[in-house]
């Protein structure tokens, strides 16, 4: 009886070890990079993100197409609008977002690829363990989107996504330096020069979703 005890106690133990879909810190600010598949893109970026506030701030420099190109957008998603930022101008443009706020967090429906040790696992503080998850999206507009997500096991901060669509094919964005909380709040509060600004909408133009920046 106590060996029965003992080997249900073990497997509870295994199972609770197992990695589990989770969720990352609701507020983060860090950096990252995009390149496309096709190469037509390269970006860096600084990001400030609030999952409690609902609101993302990115600022980018890169190059689509051989052009280099800056970017400076903060999108709020409680209020369905993204301004677009130029501190050099003084210009800002209000845009509608028409994509549901999604927290940075692995879906409970993805498929665990395997776990493993950036670095080094030969002494501590040489490496970091990570868990690289996998799985299909539905878009909005019906098509099918591929994902493969990379995020440390204690914490789950991202470290890397790769999205794939018909139209961009694979889009790897890769996260660096980040730390938790928000190093600078203001980054998520419109510039003074925005005040004022009315809410655009060109014809023929479609609204801004989260997955069109990049």
């Amino acid at each position: 009886m106590k060996v029965l005890v003992l080997f249900v106690c073990l497997s509870v133990g295994c199972l609770a070890q197992r990695p589990q879909p989770c969720r990352s810190p609701p507020l983060l600010t860090g950096s990252l990079s995009v390149s496309t598949q096709s190469e037509k893109l390269t970006a860096y970026a600084k990001y400030s993100y609030d999952a409690l506030g609902k609101r993302f701030r990115i600022r980018e420099f890169g190059s689509y197409k051989n052009q280099t190109f800056r970017f400076d957008a903060l999108l709020l998603f409680n209020l369905g609008v993204m301004y677009k930022i130029n501190y050099r101008r003084h210009t800002c443009h209000k845009k509608p977002l028409s994509v549901d706020f999604h927290p940075l967090a692995i879906p409970q429906d993805a498929s665990l690829l395997g776990q493993v040790v950036l670095g080094s696992s030969s002494g501590p503080g040489q490496g970091i363990l990570v868990n690289t998850w996998a799985g299909d999206l539905q878009m909005k507009n019906g098509t099918a989107a591929k994902y493969m997500s990379t995020v440390t096991e204690f914490g789950c901060i991202p470290v890397s996504t790769l999205f794939h669509t018909n139209k961009s094919g694979w889009v790897v964005t890769s996260f660096f330096n980040n730390v938790i909380g928000l190093v600078d709040p203001q980054q998520l509060i419109p510039p003074p020069f925005c005040k004022g600004s009315q809410l655009e909408e060109e014809d023929g133009e479609e609204p801004v979703t989260f997955f069109s920046l990049f």
